[in-house]
């Protein structure tokens, strides 16, 4: 709030609908604190919120979020309607919710990192350095991030486990507030073979003649079953937003006449579509497979390969060059450290770990493979693809017995966080 107030709003070219609501009482005082927590994508999510989905570059924006904001706004906070429009309760539905799902987050990755690393004060100091996580800010304004981050280390944390059903709900669910849960899918197939390929491992020195080859069929079974009904429920909130989207744009059920002028005013001037059943369906409906949400990546954000790869881009590289840096030297470190591991995608014991009763605990444990592997490519994809723009204390009181590596890790997670803080809340372009 201070922060917001102290520096003026940058008149960036984001979305910014008008307020059709009157204002009530409070209103001004809660857009005085929290209005900061509103900019850029977060936009979109309050209106959905309040509005739903009525433009079609809305559609990049997943309901999961939206959905829980507006029912913490008709239910929690309803005692409010009185002194607060919906639009107010649903700035305070943003405070108390993303602080309470990061909180979550935080507790679930410290519950997963205790299972992959195998070290407790690991998985501790990478709780706390999440906390200071350079996205920081993405994580309290509104937008799914938490959200998604809770369910994700949650899904992970019970696919660990071997709860594998529970597992595919948690990221079914994450994939309801994110498009990019889907990747989670490749956990599902990943984590499951390796549960398979040990326990043909034990059969194989256990059974003798039809019994193991029984066995051996009922694993792979097993195994196939588990990762197309896993897929399926990751994917099915996906497939059923697109299928609404499609239904929304290509076979619409509402007129001009319904849609408040203030907000189809906005779309003339800004050139949003919007649903008509009057007018003709828009061109991407009638490609073979019609998904709306490629088409908006590709036409309203112009995301694609190497399209971010301009040279007026290149601060924006150097912006992410720091972390993008920290995930190729993590990645480097681990094929160094295991590489027959590496070699046999984690999938058969090493000779180096044959005959050990635990592997060894940290970063190079052979647990941690797969996510090495999903923190590798969604490096290299966020890259080439995607746009670039922009206790704690303890560790800090002994920063002098840190290596001058390790200093400048932190220090480049503290000010990225407190000036993409300073930055985001005031409209200046750090998405």
């Amino acid at each position: 709030a201070v922060l917001n107030a102290a520096i003026p709003d940058h008149e960036a070219d984001a979305f910014r609908p008008p307020r059709i609501e009157e204002p009530l009482y409070l209103d001004s005082t809660v857009d005085w604190l929290f209005s900061g927590l509103s900019r850029w994508d977060a936009e979109h999510f309050l209106f959905i919120a309040e509005r739903g989905y009525l433009y079609e570059h809305n559609f990049a924006f997943f309901p999961l979020f939206p959905i829980i904001l507006r029912g913490l706004a008709e239910t929690v906070l309803w005692p409010l309607s009185t002194w607060l429009s919906v639009r107010g309760r649903l700035l305070v539905a943003v405070a108390l919710g993303n602080t309470a799902l990061f909180l979550l987050s935080v507790v679930a990755l410290h519950a997963l990192g205790r299972i992959v690393l195998q070290d407790r004060r690991l998985a501790l100091l990478s709780s706390l350095l999440y906390c200071v996580t350079p996205a920081n800010v993405f994580m309290t304004a509104g937008y799914s991030e938490s959200l998604f981050a809770a369910l994700t280390f949650g899904g992970l944390y019970l696919l660990e486990k071997g709860f594998t059903l529970r597992a595919c709900l948690a990221l079914s669910i994450a994939t309801a507030a994110r498009s990019n849960g889907l990747v989670n899918i490749g956990f599902l197939l990943y984590l499951p073979s390796l549960y398979a390929l040990s326990q043909i491992r034990v059969y194989r020195t256990t059974t003798k003649g039809h019994a193991k080859v029984c066995h051996y069929i009922f694993v792979i079974i097993r195994l196939l079953f588990t990762s197309l009904l896993g897929t399926a429920i990751i994917a099915l909130p996906f497939v059923a937003f697109q299928y609404y989207g499609y239904r929304t744009f290509c076979t619409p059920s509402l007129s001009l006449e319904r849609i408040p002028p203030a907000l189809l005013s906005l779309a003339e001037r800004k050139g949003y579509r919007v649903p008509d059943e009057n007018g003709p369906p828009p061109l991407w409906c009638m490609r073979p497979l019609p998904m709306l949400y490629s088409h908006i990546q590709d036409v309203y954000w112009d995301v694609g390969f190497l399209r971010y790869f301009e040279l007026k881009q290149i601060p924006n590289f150097v912006l992410a060059l720091p972390m993008a840096t920290l995930g190729i030297m993590a990645a480097y470190a681990y094929i160094q450290a295991n590489p027959e591991l590496c070699l046999r995608l984690g999938l058969w014991e090493t000779n180096e770990n044959k005959g050990l009763d635990k592997p060894l605990p940290g970063f190079f444990n052979p647990r941690a493979f797969v996510y090495v592997v999903h923190s590798s490519v969604l490096l290299v994809f966020g890259m080439l693809c995607m746009h670039v723009q922009n206790p704690i204390i303890a560790l800090l009181l002994n920063l002098t017995a840190c290596s001058s590596i390790t200093k400048g890790i932190l220090g480049y997670f503290l000010s990225y966080w407190l000036l993409g803080l300073v930055m985001h809340c005031n409209f200046l372009p750090w998405t």
